[in-house]
């Protein structure tokens, strides 16, 4: 294999002619500014320190015990409707928290899954307010725990924590004025009265 070999002094001499008569094409163009050197990057705040959470009793590859922690940031359904402004009579409120109103109808949705439950409760509502009715009673039940061998973590009472939900969303929004937990005479925690407007 050859070797290469560099300029002779000869194609020197001719490459320095030609590249001194060489003249260029965009003579106007200003060449290129430096860029500017960048800013030094601020220091970002330091983060707070955060005691970490006592993880007594935990062991790798350990079984959850009685004394596991459960957190659930949302508050109980009763609670929630607590603390909602009261948009209806104060007297007829009372008398429906002490269970002294018997509502005008009722449905039970006890069993049923969320897709199925969402539309009956709609069409009922929707029925109730059609025909003049104010209280209804709508019973959920009060859910039940899954077992440990559940593959994802579930809230008992689906339907229980759901059905508040739907209440305050349109449609059926616009035909509730107020929903309250049931008086236990009428199932307590596993139902709902359902005030509807005029």
């Amino acid at each position: 294999m050859a070797r290469r070999r560099g300029l002779s002094a000869e194609d020197k001499a001719l490459w320095s002619r030609v590249a001194a008569t060489a003249v260029p094409l965009h003579p106007a163009r200003k060449q290129a500014e430096p860029a500017p050197e960048p800013r030094p990057l601020k220091k970002p705040p330091a983060m707070p320190q955060v005691a970490p959470l006592p993880l007594a009793g935990l062991r790798i590859g350990g079984k959850p015990g009685a004394g596991t922690t459960r957190l659930d940031l949302s508050p109980p359904p009763r609670e929630a409707l607590h603390a909602q402004p009261l948009r209806m009579d104060h007297k007829t409120h009372r008398q429906m928290s002490r269970g002294k109103l018997v509502p005008e109808a009722r449905i039970d949705l006890h069993g049923m899954t969320l897709a199925v439950a969402q539309p009956v409760l709609t069409r009922f509502i929707l029925q109730a307010r059609a025909e003049g009715r104010r209280l209804v009673l709508v019973i959920t039940g009060k859910g039940r725990e899954g077992g440990p061998d559940a593959p994802l973590p579930v809230r008992p009472g689906a339907l229980r924590h759901n059905v508040p939900h739907w209440l305050h969303m349109p449609p059926l929004n616009a035909m509730v004025l107020q929903v309250r937990p049931a008086h236990r005479r009428h199932g307590g925690e596993g139902a709902y009265y359902v005030y509807l407007r005029r």
